[in-house]
């Protein structure tokens, strides 16, 4: 099991830049609390909405869960809270603690120009950083500036930069909009000039691009660089099984097992409950028989829970999976 995104989350009300911020992390708890199963433990608001620790994060993935390996995920929202909400630095001591299980991924903000190159090289060369995150929108007291991810000016520099120190694999938040940001900057329609500029380099789709699926679905299958990740979608799973089938099942028909990613969004969800549901998981044969979507096979699900992210990081099948 690979894990492909978990934060050190610092909800600190000091943390945040005034109602913006808030908004952010409320939302971020609304998640919790909708999508937490009945059974499951639901953290009141001052449980959740705390400063959360590198060892918090540990314990939760490795020692409660059964993940074998996972990605230390910082976020760069650095202008909704001072320290971007899940700082890289603590991140990269996440991934210092098990070096053999736990990789770190940089995030910088491209909008800073010869400042997020240089952090990248710091990233790389210093903390070991093997692929990166980004954030399409920023923000400046509340107010949204996005970019795209086709932009030469601002997104280029930072792929090209990344393949100089050896990078091919880059992330991007997509759909799910949080605190104020304008929903149409979180669509994918950048994510076309992005892989096709950049055919050497993998990108992942953050959570599938929901509510954008069906356009997400038309990108994968015409980029083969172009892959999917199950992060805070996967977590449907029990409270809306047959919205998750569906979800599941247009990815399955569309791009196919092997584009798909597992995460968990710890500590937003405990990654325990979700992974058990999945390996239990089937589509509803009437979905397979009106839509045609193939059915969750045990070989699809070792894929997406593991391998499929494995492959990507040029990494072979480890113990467990």
């Amino acid at each position: 099991m690979f894990d492909s995104v978990a934060h050190v989350f610092n909800f600190e009300a000091k943390n945040a830049y005034g109602s913006a911020g808030q908004m952010f992390s409320n939302h971020l708890y609304a998640f919790h609390t909708a999508l937490t199963p009945e059974g499951e433990t639901k953290l009141p608001p001052e449980d959740f909405l705390r400063r959360w620790t590198v060892d918090d994060i540990r314990r939760m993935v490795y020692e409660e869960s059964d993940t074998d390996m996972l990605v230390a995920m910082p976020l760069p929202l650095t202008d909704l809270y001072h320290d971007g909400l899940s700082p890289w630095q603590e991140c990269a001591e996440l991934a210092a603690r098990d070096p053999d299980r736990t990789i770190f991924w940089g995030t910088v903000n491209p909008l800073e120009g010869r400042k997020a190159l240089d952090l990248m090289e710091r990233q790389v060369g210093e903390y070991n950083a093997r692929a990166f995150k980004l954030y399409n929108v920023r923000y400046d007291y509340g107010s949204p500036y996005p970019w795209r991810m086709d932009d030469p000016r601002v997104a280029f520099p930072i792929f090209e930069k990344a393949r100089d120190l050896g990078i091919n694999l880059i992330g991007v938040h997509k759909g799910v909009p949080l605190g104020p940001q304008p929903i149409e900057h979180t669509q994918t329609w950048d994510m076309d000039g992005a892989a096709a500029n950049f055919p050497d380099i993998n990108f992942v789709i953050f959570h599938v691009g929901l509510p954008f699926l069906d356009e997400t679905c038309w990108q994968l299958i015409r980029y083969p660089n172009l892959y999917a990740d199950l992060a805070a979608t996967i977590n449907f799973i029990v409270r809306a099984p047959r919205m998750f089938a569906e979800i599941i099942g247009k990815l399955l028909f569309w791009c196919g097992e092997d584009k798909i990613i597992y995460g968990s969004e710890a500590p937003i969800f405990h990654p325990q409950w979700a992974l058990r549901a999945f390996r239990d998981f089937t589509i509803p044969q009437d979905l397979c028989d009106g839509y045609g979507y193939p059915q969750l096979t045990d070989q699809a699900k070792r894929k997406i829970l593991g391998e499929n992210l494995l492959r990507l990081h040029g990494l072979g099948p480890v113990h467990g999976l």
